[in-house]
């Protein structure tokens, strides 16, 4: 579906990563990992990914920080940035939807959820 088009996941814990991919493979995207929100940042300059998976809670810069810094930066600041976390609360929605966060899902990670999206995030 998405053949060609890349995706980044942030997120500290490989097993995340690893249930994130393992529901993105279907999508055929080409898949890149970031374990800090840092290193996310650098890949996420590198490869200009079409869509970022982040994590919230990291260690250093969380999530929502990361997110901050993205949208406020003028070459990456039209990919679409997922939040995938563990925080559920509606303050914590609000919250990454203002640090430029197109879309917030909660873990579990959920295939329909992230699939949709993604889609939606995509214009798909």
């Amino acid at each position: 579906m998405y053949q060609g088009k890349k995706i980044l996941i942030v997120d500290d814990s490989k097993t995340e990563r690893q249930i994130i991919k393992d529901i993105v493979v279907s999508l055929n995207f080409e898949i890149f990992e970031a374990e800090t929100a840092l290193d996310g940042i650098q890949k996420a300059e590198e490869i200009r990914p079409d869509v970022i998976l982040m994590d919230v809670v990291m260690p250093g810069m969380n999530g929502f920080q990361a997110t901050k810094q993205l949208s406020l930066d003028s070459n990456l600041k039209t990919i679409p940035i997922i939040m995938c976390t563990s925080k559920n609360l509606t303050t914590d929605k609000m919250w990454g939807t203002r640090q430029g966060a197109k879309a917030y899902i909660v873990k579990p990670v959920h295939e329909e959820d992230l699939i949709a999206a993604i889609k939606s995030v995509l214009g798909d």
